[in-house]
């Protein structure tokens, strides 16, 4: 297999890796994720992520994205991220979903006059009427995912991070959120995990592939849902 490596310029790299290890201690054991693994991933590339069930995608996607860390080595990328989409659960769940746009923003250095912006077009994005103005505990599952999904468009990234999930909702509302994802990506890149390889084709240019403790690039993303499938046939 052939992983990518970097040149003398480090302007073409998105994310190095060196040396990194991330394991969970479980009843049987470490569990993990990688083993020792120094790898160089090119910058400005829509990038999918696969593996086996339990192979670890998404915590790598959180350790690429430095919301999650290795054990040791180190990961070091001169790019901002974007919080996963798909996942949910950062919000704070006794305060509204407008007071929680209003404290991601403060975090991100809005104005007062961003913020409103900001908080208009959520309302309005998500639809979610009245609850836009109750505590996050009252959503279901779906409606966080309306806000986590439109708070995340709001913001600019150089790579936005999607956990399987594309978009939410109705049939109506998965086609609005589909069009603003496609129109953000743009203007940005992504790492995506996902099991559907017609939507891999579809936005990624390479991949990554996950397994038995190792990480695989692939600049050509049908190379890595090959190796995907080869190694599912192994399994059997």
């Amino acid at each position: 297999m052939v992983l990518y490596e970097a040149g003398k310029e480090d302007s073409i790299i998105m994310i190095k890796l060196k040396n990194v290890t991330k394991y969970f201690q479980t009843n049987n054991g470490k569990k993990y994720i990688l083993k020792d693994v120094s790898i160089n991933i090119p910058s400005h590339t829509n990038i999918g992520i696969l593996g086996r069930n339990g192979a670890g995608k998404s915590t790598l996607m959180r350790m690429l994205g430095q919301i999650e860390f290795p054990n040791s080595g180190k990961i070091t990328s001169p790019n901002t991220f974007s919080w996963p989409l798909g996942l949910s659960g950062g919000f704070v769940g006794n305060m509204t979903g407008k007071a929680n746009v209003k404290f991601v923003c403060r975090l991100y250095g809005k104005n007062n006059q961003e913020i409103n912006e900001i908080i208009a077009n959520i309302r309005e994005f998500t639809e979610l009427g009245a609850y836009f103005d109750m505590p996050i505990k009252t959503y279901s599952s779906g409606m966080k995912s309306r806000l986590n999904f439109a708070l995340s468009m709001a913001f600019d990234f150089d790579y936005l991070l999607i956990d399987e999930t594309l978009s939410v909702g109705d049939t109506r509302f998965k086609k609005k959120s589909k069009e603003a994802l496609m129109k953000k990506i743009e203007t940005c890149a992504v790492l995506l995990v996902s099991h559907d390889m017609k939507i891999l084709r579809e936005l990624c240019d390479a991949g990554i592939v996950v397994n038995a403790g190792q990480m695989y690039y692939y600049g050509d993303i049908n190379d890595a849902i090959d190796e995907y499938e080869n190694i599912n046939k192994k399994a059997g």
